[in-house]
C-alpha cells in the first residue's frame, strides 16, 4: 500500500489564517508580528499582561532510547494535542524549531509525521522566521570580536590556550570540527587551533531558551565566559562589550513563533537545542506563554527520558518554575523489539518473546520519570506489522508493572487517533496529582551531581573522570561555578555512553572526558564518552532527494 509523503500530506492542508488561530487562544492581531499568512511572532507583551492568570496543566513528552525503527515523539506531541482539542479542551503545544543540519542529513524534517503534524511543514523545517540565522549571527559575532580583541593588541590579557569559544553554523560538517585560523600573514589575525559546532549547541541558543525576558537574556548573554585571562580569570562576553550588540541581533529571535497542527491546534515552535549535547527544549518563554493562553500545554524534550527529559525537568523547569502534570513516554512495538535483539530487516515477523526482553529499556525511562515524582502514561505508536499477540503481551507486561499504556495511531489518522491516549493523561492527572521535584540539589558539589544522574538515570554503577576532566571541573569549581545544574552531552543511542549498547545494560560506568561552564546559560556541560558537537552527514544525506517537483512544489523533505 502507498501512502504519500509527510509534505505531500501537509501541502494538501488547508491551514487556517494565523490571526484565526490566534484568536482561539485570546490573542488579538495586535499582540501579533505577521510572517505571511500562517505564522507569526506573539509579543512579549502578552506574558507581561498574563501574568496574574493561572497556568495551565504541563504534559512533558518524552521516549525510550531511540533506535533506527522510529519512535516518533513529535508526532505523538502534535497528535495527543489534536486530540485534546477533539475532545473539546483548550490546548497549545509547545516544541522546538528543527535544525537544518538534521534535515539536509538523515531526518529530513523534523515537523511531526503523517496527519500529525505542525504546518506550514516546509517553512518550518527551512529556515522558518530566521531565529536560527540571528543566533548564528550573534554567537558568531562574539567570536569575531574575541579574535579581533587578540588581533588589537590583547587588551584584556587573553590566554589565547584557553579559549572555548568556537564559531557556529546550521550545518552537519564534520570537516569543520577542527580547524586553524588566522592564517595568511600578519593581517589574518592571531594563528591559533579552533573549530565550529553545530549553532544547535551553540551556547547561544542554549541562553535564549533558557531566557525569561529581554532583560535576563542581555544579562546571560553578558556573563558568557570565552577563555581565562593569563591570571586565570573568566573573560567574558561583556568585558569583549560583545553583550550588547548580541542582544539586538536576537530582539526578534527571542519572541515566540506560532504556527497550527494540520488540524489547526494552536502551537508554538520557538528555539532548538540537541538533547544530546544541549538541554533540548523549546523556550521558556513559549512554554509560560501557552501556559498561560490555554488550559492543557503539550510539550516535548529531545530524544529519550535521559537526555532531553532530565535537562527539561532539571535545568529548564528549576530555571523557569515549571512543574509538569504528567509524563507521557513514547514507544513502538518495533522500537522494543529492536531493543531485544531483533535486526531492522526482521520487525515485521512477530516476536513476543524479543518484546518482552526489549521492554526493559521502557521499564527504565518510567522509573526515571517516578524519580522526579511524575507518573508515566505509555504511549505506543502503533504500526501496522504490529502483531495482536504483541499488542496483548504488551499490555500484559505494563499491566503487571502498573503502568498505564495507550495505543496511538495519531500519524494515520491525528487528533482521532490519539483520544484513547488524551483521556488516560487527563485521567492520571487527576487521580495520580504530580509530586514534582528535581533529582538533585544545585548546593551539592559538580561530582555528585554527575553520578546522581548517571546512576539514577542512565542506569550505572559509577563514573570514571579522565585526568582532563578531573581539572576542569575543579577549575570550574574554583572560578564560583560549582552550584550551577548539569548537561550532559551523550548519545542518544545508548542509555550507556557507547552508542551501541541497546536495552537495559548494567554494571556499567560511564567516561566524563571533558568538561566546560556555560555561565550564560546557566549550567555546566560534561562530555561523556564519544560525543560530539558537530555532526556529519551520513553516506546518503536526505539533501539528495529535496528538490521541487514540475509544479513548483517541495518534495523529498520526509
Amino acid at each position: 500500500m502507498a501512502y504519500l509523503t509527510d509534505v505531500e500530506i501537509a501541502q494538501a492542508g488547508q491551514p487556517r489564517v494565523i490571526t484565526d488561530v490566534a484568536r482561539d487562544l485570546g490573542l488579538s492581531d495586535e499582540d501579533l508580528e505577521l510572517y505571511g499568512r500562517y505564522k507569526a511572532k506573539v509579543s512579549l507583551t502578552v506574558l507581561e499582561e498574563m501574568a496574574d492568570r493561572p497556568d495551565g496543566k504541563l504534559i512533558l513528552v518524552t521516549a525510550i532510547t531511540p533506535t533506527p525503527a522510529g519512535e516518533g515523539k513529535t508526532t505523538t506531541t502534535v497528535g495527543l494535542g489534536d486530540a485534546f482539542k477533539q475532545l473539546g479542551k483548550s490546548v497549545a503545544i509547545a516544541v522546538r524549531e528543527p535544525s537544518l543540519g538534521p534535515c539536509f542529513g538523515i531526518k529530513g524534517g523534523a515537523a511531526g509525521g503523517g496527519y500529525a503534524q505542525v504546518v506550514p511543514m516546509e517553512d518550518i523545517n527551512l529556515h522558518f522566521t530566521g531565529d536560527f540565522h540571528a543566533i548564528t549571527t550573534a554567537h558568531n559575532l562574539l567570536a569575531a570580536m574575541l579574535d579581533n580583541s587578540l588581533y588589537q593588541g590583547n587588551p584584556l590579557n587573553i590566554d589565547p590556550y584557553s579559549i572555548t569559544w568556537k564559531r557556529v553554523m546550521d550545518m552537519n560538517e564534520r570537516a569543520l570540527r577542527n580547524i586553524v585560523i588566522g592564517l595568511g600573514g600578519k593581517t589574518g589575525g592571531v594563528p591559533r587551533e579552533s573549530g565550529f559546532d553545530i549553532t544547535t549547541a551553540s551556547e547561544i541558543m542554549a541562553l535564549l531558551c533558557l531566557s525569561t525576558d529581554r532583560k535576563d537574556l542581555e544579562r546571560r548573554l553578558a556573563n558568557v565566559v570565552v577563555a581565562l585571562d593569563k591570571e586565570g580569570k573568566p573573560v567574558t562576553a561583556a568585558d569583549l562589550k560583545a553583550s550588547g550588540a548580541m542582544a539586538v541581533v536576537l530582539k526578534d529571535a527571542i519572541k515566540p513563533n506560532l504556527v497550527q497542527t494540520l488540524e489547526g491546534t494552536p502551537s508554538f515552535v520557538h528555539g532548538g537545542p540537541f538533547g544530546n549535547i544541549a538541554h533540548g527544549s523549546n523556550s521558556i518563554i513559549a512554554t509560560r506563554m501557552a501556559l498561560k493562553l490555554a488550559d492543557y500545554v503539550v510539550t516535548e524534550a529531545g530524544f529519550g527520558s535521559d537526555l532531553g527529559a532530565e535537562k527539561f525537568l532539571n535545568i529548564k523547569c528549576r530555571t523557569a518554575g515549571l512543574a509538569p502534570a504528567c509524563a507521557v513516554v513514547v514507544a513502538t512495538i518495533r522500537a522494543l523489539k529492536m531493543h531485544g535483539g531483533v535486526k531492522k530487516e526482521d520487525l515485521t515477523v512477530s516476536n513476543p518473546e524479543a518484546l518482552a526482553k526489549g521492554i526493559e529499556n521502557l521499564w527504565k525511562h518510567c522509573e526515571n520519570m517516578a524519580a522526579h515524582g511524575l507518573s508515566p502514561v505509555i504511549a505506543i505508536n502503533r504500526f501496522p506489522t504490529d502483531s495482536d499477540e504483541e499488542v496483548a503481551k504488551l499490555y500484559e507486561l505494563c499491566e503487571q508493572k502498573g503502568y498505564p499504556v495507550a495505543l496511538s495511531n495519531v500519524w494515520a489518522e491525528g487528533g482521532k487517533g490519539g483520544i484513547e491516549l488524551a483521556k488516560l493523561v487527563m485521567e492520571t492527572i487527576e487521580n495520580n496529582p504530580s509530586n514534582f521535584h528535581p533529582l538533585y540539589p544545585l548546593d551539592k558539589p559538580l561530582k555528585e551531581k554527575i553520578e546522581t544522574i548517571a546512576k539514577t538515570i542512565y542506569g550505572a554503577s559509577g563514573v570514571v573522570y579522565t585526568s582532563e576532566a578531573e581539572k576542569k571541573l575543579a577549575q570550574i569549581d574554583k572560578l564560583g561555578f560549582g552550584n550551577l545544574p548539569i548537561c550532559a552531552a551523550k548519545t542518544q543511542n545508548s542509555l550507556t555512553d557507547d552508542p551501541k549498547v541497546i536495552g537495559r545494560p548494567r554494571d556499567f560506568e560511564i567516561t566524563v572526558r571533558d568538561a566546560k561552564v556555560s555561565a550564560g546559560a546557566g549550567f555546566v556541560v560534561i562530555y561523556t564518552g564519544t560525543i560530539m558537537t558537530m555532526p556529519g552527514l551520513p553516506k546518503v544525506p536526505a539533501a539528495e532527494k529535496i528538490s521541487f517537483d514540475d509544479k513548483g512544489n517541495i518534495v523529498g523533505l520526509f
